[in-house]
């Protein structure tokens, strides 16, 4: 699925084009079925396993190649979500910088419940929204060197002091209300998938907690932590009034040499050229692009589609396994039994009422087997 978003990312249509539609059809599409294979594997196969055979359920995790790391954050994205962060932790995996972003962070589950534990539990337990104590250096332990969207973007001051040499990238949309627009697409895309995975798989049920932590944190609001489940309206005016205020903050907070104000329209050089990157060693190739919001709300609907699917095929399978039929077969027989039957109705009234004319619609038959009865 990396590999395909990877490609894609560097692939250029026109806006508005056929092709860029298909192309994000087709992101939307694989990456859904990646989010809703990886459940499947972790907790129908993975967990099982483990639990059977008293092994740790880490030897599984796809993280593991990364333990080698050097137990450090080098680079941690501060922009909000939905300002290119995604294309941004593909272009600094490009430059060996492995990069752990929110869209995967339910996949590293020693992470994951840190922030549960540390941070979205215990604000759950208080009604109020707060940012906790994080322990970034599971995150390094872990090989990340950076780090992009939430949560640790609101982090910024923590992981100044934790890791003073570290750098800063404040991603940015062209303006506020740009922002605003994808923010509030991306919050009804995924709000309504992850409320119903959330009623069948506790580990999704887990990432509905992380929502709604996060809409409070955004929207400044600890209704939206308190409702017993994601709501997907997100505040107009306090979002983007929480959006200006962080990237304020960020500019007063961290030293103007460990921070980049960024855009992804600007490509490689500022990059390159922030993180030290020599520059026969810059890409030579196009900025990644990818996450687009309609890529997004394929995303969510795939997490419908695919369980459908996979459930109607199981189903069908031990319908035929059960009647020898298949349902469109039986269907058809069922049909033909009715029809009978009526026909024998019909008859066997006519045989009782000599003289009779019937009327040959539906709503005829059943009047005249009403009145014979």
């Amino acid at each position: 699925m990396t590999k395909l978003m990877e490609l894609g990312s560097t692939l250029r249509w026109k806006p508005g084009s056929w092709q860029e539609f298909v192309w994000d059809v087709c992101i939307g599409l694989v990456t859904g079925a990646g989010h809703f294979l990886y459940f499947l594997r972790n907790w129908f196969i993975e967990r099982p396993l483990t639990y059977v055979l008293g092994m740790d359920h880490n030897i599984f995790q796809t993280n593991q190649k990364l333990r080698k790391g050097e137990g450090k954050l080098k680079v941690v994205g501060v922009g909000f979500g939905r300002t290119g962060t995604y294309s941004l932790t593909l272009a600094l995996d490009e430059l060996e910088y492995p990069t752990l972003h929110t869209q995967h962070l339910y996949e590293n589950e020693d992470i994951f419940r840190m922030w549960m534990n540390n941070v979205f539990q215990p604000s759950l337990d208080s009604g109020h929204a707060t940012v906790g104590q994080p322990d970034f250096d599971i995150i390094a332990q872990h090989g990340y060197q950076a780090t992009m969207d939430f949560p640790t973007a609101l982090y910024y001051e923590q992981i100044l002091k934790e890791y003073p040499d570290c750098k800063f990238i404040l991603t940015t949309r062209q303006d506020s209300e740009t922002w605003f627009r994808s923010w509030e697409g991306l919050a009804k895309s995924i709000t309504s998938a992850a409320n119903v995975g959330g009623s069948l798989v506790s580990a999704v049920k887990q990432y509905t907690i992380y929502l709604r932590w996060l809409y409070a944190m955004v929207n400044e609001d600890d209704s939206y932590l308190t409702s017993p489940e994601p709501r997907d309206d997100q505040n107009h005016y306090v979002a983007i009034r929480s959006y200006e205020r962080h990237n304020a903050r960020v500019k007063q907070i961290i030293p103007p040499n460990q921070l980049l104000e960024y855009n992804v329209k600007d490509e490689w050089k500022p990059l390159c050229e922030f993180l030290n990157v020599p520059v026969d060693k810059c890409p030579n190739k196009p900025f990644p692009k990818t996450n687009s919001a309609r890529s997004v709300q394929i995303q969510s609907i795939s997490s419908y589609v695919f369980p459908l699917l996979i459930v109607s095929w199981i189903s069908m399978k031990f319908f035929r396994k059960a009647t020898g039929k298949t349902v469109v077969e039986w269907v058809r027989v069922q049909t033909d039994l009715v029809h009978h039957r009526l026909q024998k109705t019909m008859l066997s009234y006519k045989s009782c009422t000599p003289g009779k004319d019937l009327e040959e619609d539906g709503d005829g038959i059943a009047a005249a087997v009403y009145k014979h009865s």
